[in-house]
């Protein structure tokens, strides 16, 4: 990549769960897929489709899927410069299976454990606080930093981050533990997680002050939001409604889309540009990131369309979208996008 393009794209660096996702499709006929995944691997990797520069920090080593997930990420021009810090670790597999409804569209199940032969499979491990450390001391003021799951190491790096004058978004899926949970909920300036999973754990445990975008999403009914920044105060809860599409071939990733479309909308120049936001443009870039989550309902997979569609035809589906007519959507894979097929699947098989 040119040296001048790439310092001045905005740059997000995040630590939370990466994994190898193995998708098993509906379709016979579709062979087995293996994408790098997890919350903080889709957010990462799809802010640098949208023209970020994206550093993962976490513990790959170079076990086969670690190899796989690398080489995905690279595809879609993710920075592996702290992907691999010590004391490395297998990467966490998830696998993906879908199943048609008899009543039409399509759900999927997650399993931590291989459907083979049984075993369970590796689990997320977070990067060390000594690990942590080490990157803060070559961190050059990202302008976002992005977390799933807490730990002392996450800790280090969102106040190192803000500190630099970058946002620190957290989306919790649990509250692991409940100190270094609220830690982490005060230093948050936008704040999002789903309201089936902790919606009261989070209130019971702290709510953020001043400063704040806090986001809590409703699966088909949307989502709502309330805010405390400077310059754009809501007085409760505002709903947001998602935008509909008619084919739904899978929703999973699609609240990683969200999150991703929100920080590409608001987060660009960091935390001194976010304090100006307007209300209006907190609405506008939680309807963009709606509209990457309509979208991607659209494909198999957590981030299954960035494998089937052009970026020139993404950009127009999603203005489609916006604009509240349906896209046409692509059913052949882009070979130049296609990972290759792994003999990997279970390393207990």
């Amino acid at each position: 990549m040119n040296e001048r393009k790439k310092a001045t794209q905005p740059r997000v660096v995040g630590t939370g769960l990466i994994s190898l996702d193995v998708v098993i499709s509906a379709n016979p006929e579709e062979p087995v897929r293996q994408w790098a995944g997890g919350t903080c691997g889709n957010v990462l990797t799809i802010l640098s489709y949208l023209g970020w520069s994206a550093y993962p920090v976490a513990r790959l080593n170079g076990d086969a899927a670690s190899q796989g997930v690398k080489k995905d990420l690279c595809a879609w021009g993710v920075h592996l410069d702290f992907a691999e810090l010590a004391p490395t670790c297998i990467t966490p597999i998830i696998t993906q299976k879908m199943k048609r409804k008899e009543s039409g569209g399509a759900e999927h199940t997650f399993s931590w454990h291989c459907p083979q032969c049984g075993a369970g499979l590796p689990r997320f491990k977070p990067v060390t606080a000594a690990a942590a450390y080490q990157v803060t001391s070559q961190l050059k003021h990202p302008n976002v930093f992005f977390f799933d799951r807490v730990s002392r190491g996450a800790i280090i790096l969102a106040k190192a981050c803000a500190k630099n004058g970058g946002i620190v978004v957290f989306e919790p899926s649990a509250i692991g533990e409940p100190a270094l949970f609220k830690e982490a909920v005060s230093l948050a300036h936008i704040l999002k997680y789903s309201s089936d999973r902790i919606d009261k754990l989070v209130h019971s445990s702290t709510t953020p002050g001043t400063g704040c975008i806090e986001i809590q999403t409703l699966g088909s009914k949307g989502l709502r939001y309330r805010v405390t920044l400077e310059k754009a105060r809501t007085k409760g809860w505002e709903l947001a409604n998602p935008y509909f599409v008619d084919i739904v071939d899978d929703a999973a990733g699609s609240g990683d889309w969200t999150t991703a479309g929100i920080i590409e909308q608001l987060a660009r120049h960091g935390l001194p540009a976010l304090h100006q936001a307007s209300l209006i443009d907190i609405e506008r870039a939680i309807s963009y990131g709606q509209a990457l989550a309509a979208w991607n309902c659209g494909f198999e997979g957590a981030r299954g369309g960035m494998y089937r569609v052009g970026k020139n035809a993404f950009r127009k589906q999603i203005q489609t979208i916006i604009n509240g007519r349906q896209p046409e959507k692509e059913r052949s894979y882009k070979k130049q996008f296609l990972l290759e097929q792994a003999t990997f699947f279970c390393p207990s098989c």
